[in-house]
């Protein structure tokens, strides 16, 4: 590599990809530039390739129909870096200290799927090839729902023709321990607006004779959840399937502790719905959360005021066998049946995506595993992620094949945080693990097995865990 892969990095960095303000619509294509021609560099056939949205990069290995073939996915684009004033650092000008580069994008998902880019240029650098076809699908809409993707994948489904999928955009269940998630939950948003008198009045003057919104909001909000901390919407949990005993048994002896998640937190305890571990809870149970809320006035001091509307932003995360639309059914039916007299409900759903759950057991799922051990010496983890990744199921559906997400994310990365940040030695060992897992998925036939789908399997039967 005639760079250096942390200079590569910090340069990656600084493109402030922001899928979900257009006024950055320039710098995701300039990024997007960018990859395509460090693919290139690095002996790839690479280009980038128009959607609807942002463009997609794609760039593959010559294809050999003797080996089999790995996509790996990843996105360029970044969340939003607010609040500013809680930066130690600029978050697009990437900074390094504590052995940690902070910038936003610096763990989800720059630094991560750069380590496979950079794994894959050391293995030509070294041997000339790959042991298996590589292709690279990196998309700009990640952060807003991946809604270009799905169509991208029909018109380019022969390309994108995979044995198996690889995606490093999750966490690690501790700090540099080796982890294979192998769920993720779902996740389904809606922003709620309530509207009650046509302009702000005076709250001395009418206080009390009408409602007031940003009251009305409040009260919704409150009814989402039960005192400790159940979604109270009716029928929430009615296809929710109950934990296997063997993944209780994998979160027990998860080498996170509900400690840990407090200290990683910086909350002054934890809260959750009774009866689950916090590991747990995170991973296995769907929850509602608020986004945001808001109403009435902002400014210093105190302005008497009874607003004329508020809104509150909600996002459910969901586990299998879940589905988005009916969950966002349920959450309007309840909301509207709660609604107060004297105020009106305007709700507009969001993005939204399935749950997803692959064997770790399988071939290729033992293949992640061997290379993680090989990479960081420990046995690893088995992880349901809390996180949400919604393409996965499409890539399911139109592309057959399953995906596997080793991690390299550390726990406290403050991903969607301010002062987000990569550890430099995860970043290193991303890369050296892609080309561990590169030599492992390639001897999966060697071992015998063929024609493996790796179907999802019945979870109460999956009891492996290492």
């Amino acid at each position: 590599m005639k760079e250096d892969p942390l200079s590569l990095l910090l340069k990656f960095l600084r493109f402030p990809t922001i899928s979900t303000q257009s006024e950055h619509a320039e710098d995701l294509r300039h990024c997007a530039g960018w990859l395509a021609n460090l693919l290139q560099s690095i002996g790839l056939h690479a280009e980038v390739r128009p959607t609807a949205g942002q463009p997609v990069v794609f760039a593959r290995t010559p294809h050999d129909p003797a080996k089999r073939t790995v996509l790996i996915y990843g996105h360029y684009d970044v969340q939003p870096p607010d609040p500013l004033d809680l930066w130690e650092t600029p978050p697009f000008d990437p900074t390094l200290r504590n052995d940690c580069i902070y910038a936003r994008g610096a763990t989800d998902n720059k630094g991560q799927i750069l380590a496979h880019i950079l794994g894959v240029g050391e293995t030509l650098a070294r041997i000339g090839t790959t042991p298996v076809n590589v292709v690279f699908l990196i998309e700009g809409e990640e952060e807003i729902g991946s809604p270009s993707l799905e169509a991208f994948l029909l018109a380019h489904r022969d390309e994108l023709a995979c044995d198996v999928i690889c995606i490093s955009d999750n966490g690690m269940a501790a700090d540099f321990h080796p982890t294979l998630s192998y769920a993720m939950r779902g996740i389904a948003a809606m922003e709620v607006r309530v509207q009650g008198p046509s302009v702000d009045l005076h709250s001395g003057v009418y206080g009390g004779a009408v409602m007031n919104p940003a009251t009305a909001a409040a009260r919704l909000v409150a009814s989402l959840h039960d005192a400790d901390g159940r979604v109270a919407i009716p029928g929430f949990y009615d296809t929710v399937q109950p934990l296997a005993d063997w993944e209780r048994a994998a979160a027990a002896e998860c080498p996170v502790t509900d400690a840990d998640l407090l200290a990683q937190t910086g909350s002054p305890a934890l809260f959750g719905e009774a009866g689950y571990s916090a590991v747990e809870r995170i991973g296995a149970r769907p929850t509602a959360e608020v986004n945001g809320i808001g109403g009435g006035y902002q400014g210093e001091g105190t302005k008497t005021v009874l607003p004329a509307k508020a809104f509150f932003k909600l996002t459910f995360r969901l586990v299998p066998t879940m589905e988005p639309d009916q969950i966002l059914d349920l959450a309007e039916a309840h909301l509207r049946a709660q609604c107060p007299p004297g105020v009106t409900l305007e709700i507009e759903r969001g993005h939204s995506g399935l749950p997803y759950f692959s064997d770790p057991t399988s071939p290729d799922g033992q293949a992640v595993q061997r290379a993680l051990e090989r990479v960081f010496g420990a046995k690893p983890s088995l992880y349901r992620e809390g996180g949400s990744i919604p393409i996965l199921t499409t890539f399911k559906e139109i592309l057959g094949a399953d995906s596997l997400l080793p991690a390299l994310a550390s726990p406290d990365c403050a991903a969607h945080s301010p002062n987000e940040n990569f550890p430099v030695r995860n970043f290193h060992a991303g890369i050296a693990l892609n080309q561990a897992l590169l030599e492992e998925f390639a001897i999966v036939p060697a071992r015998g097995i063929h024609g493996y789908k790796g179907d999802v399997p019945d979870l109460a039967k999956t009891a492996r865990t290492v």
